[in-house]
């Protein structure tokens, strides 16, 4: 569920964020800022859910594959 929360902020912080996040990511962006200092966030059931995402994980692996050959390249 979502809550709606009015903030101040100010002039050059909120064209800031207008500019570089956009206005509809706004919310978005700053909900995951602020999400991991305010909840109590079990890292391991959330390492386990990522763990679960056969895609993310593929794409982690091919991300290191891809890392490994640019090290390797670069020690010749």
């Amino acid at each position: 569920m979502h809550r709606k929360l009015t903030i101040t902020l100010d002039e050059v912080v909120y064209e800031g964020l207008h500019r570089v996040v956009g206005r509809g990511s706004i919310s978005q962006f700053i909900e995951t800022l602020v999400r991991p200092h305010v909840t109590d966030a079990d890292l391991n059931a959330e390492y386990c859910e990522m763990a679960a995402d056969e895609a993310r994980e593929a794409e982690a692996h091919a991300w290191v594959e891809s890392t490994l050959e640019d090290a390797y390249d670069a020690t010749r």
